[in-house]
């Protein structure tokens, strides 16, 4: 009997620590801010310095509500690092009301339906033999490969961009920060 309340108090002992620890979890930063699991994709973007681009190009196509709705989503988010790396004056065409929808075109095809974790597209890359083809909310692919350690996305134009924070969870999905943006046309 002595034993089995020692067990017990073991295993709630263990439980309790095991439990705060995973409440205790410092949200992964991005851009200087903490990303909190417990809020949607737009909530969190806003508070990246490193996204402020990516920002305002959602909201100039329209899309915050899009992406604060329910999902879930994977998004594959370019930093403002990233958008410099186009040739000089791209976003600021892109971001005129009369280029909305090849702005909204450019966005989505950062997007693909459901929560994909790092962890679920190594497994598809396994599965599909060193490369997976993930289809984007715009109705492209983009390829998905390992260089090394490294989780990289190759887009339809041969585009490359390697994902530089994984799995940044929210609560419609997740985010991986990427180095470039990935063009379609």
């Amino acid at each position: 009997m002595k034993t089995h309340k020692l067990l017990s108090a073991t295993f709630m002992v263990l439980a309790l620590t095991f439990g705060t620890a995973a409440l205790a979890q410092k949200p992964i930063t991005v851009g200087g801010a903490p990303m909190y699991a417990s809020k949607n994709i737009i909530e969190n973007a806003v508070n990246s310095k490193d996204h402020t681009t990516l920002v305002a190009a959602v909201k100039a196509a329209d899309l915050v509500e899009t992406l604060s709705g329910k999902g879930p989503f994977t998004v594959f988010a370019p930093t403002n690092a990233a958008f410099e790396k186009l040739p000089k004056g791209t976003v600021e065409t892109l971001l005129k009301p009369e280029n909305k929808k090849k702005l909204q075109s450019v966005l989505t095809y950062h997007v693909v339906a459901g929560k994909m974790n790092a962890s679920d597209i190594a497994k598809a890359i396994k599965a599909g033999n060193g490369k997976a083809v993930l289809t984007t909310v715009q109705g492209g692919k983009l390829t998905a490969w390992m260089d090394g350690d490294k989780l990289v996305l190759t887009d339809e134009k041969g585009g490359r961009s390697v994902v530089t924070i994984a799995d940044v969870n929210q609560s419609n999905g997740v985010i991986h920060v990427v180095d470039a943006v990935l063009m379609h046309q």
